[in-house]
């Protein structure tokens, strides 16, 4: 699967780590920066990763930041991105079980790159249930309905 990843430089260390294990396991993955710790804005690299997603060019995306919190609302901007900002592997099961995210964000300053990880490769692996929960991810989407 195609995977692209971004982080302002507050993820820089944990993206690093994340894109390794990804490639380890077989992914292709699609590295929108940063490239070094030097302050960056988040906006920048959670869009560019998300826009990958909402083109196609991407089946999920990862992002990190020091929270998951400004990066994960940055990618939300985008029509048809669900970002979920995750800190438990818990998290990234309900967001892709009932909500069916497309991107998980993590931050480096409140998970360990242990639990970073795993918490990605729980999202990768966890399907969307669909049924009841199908109806109201249709109702968050652009002109979904909801109000």
């Amino acid at each position: 699967m195609t995977i692209s990843i971004g982080s302002d430089h507050a993820g820089f260390e944990y993206k690093e780590s994340i894109k390794a294990m990804l490639e380890e396991h077989g992914h292709t993955v699609i590295d929108v920066g940063t490239n070094s710790a030097e302050s960056v804005d988040y906006p920048d690299y959670g869009q560019a990763a998300a826009e990958l997603v909402r083109s196609g060019q991407a089946t999920y995306g990862v992002l990190v930041c020091g929270s998951g919190i400004g990066i994960s609302i940055a990618a939300n901007k985008l029509p048809g991105i669900r970002a979920a900002n995750c800190t438990s592997t818990t998290m990234a099961t309900l967001a892709r079980q009932h909500n069916d995210a497309n991107i998980v964000a993590v931050g480096q300053r409140l998970v360990s790159i242990e639990e970073a990880r795993s918490i990605v490769q729980t999202f990768l692996e966890t399907p969307f249930e669909g049924g009841r929960h199908q109806r109201r991810v249709d109702k968050i989407e652009p002109g979904g309905g909801a109000s």
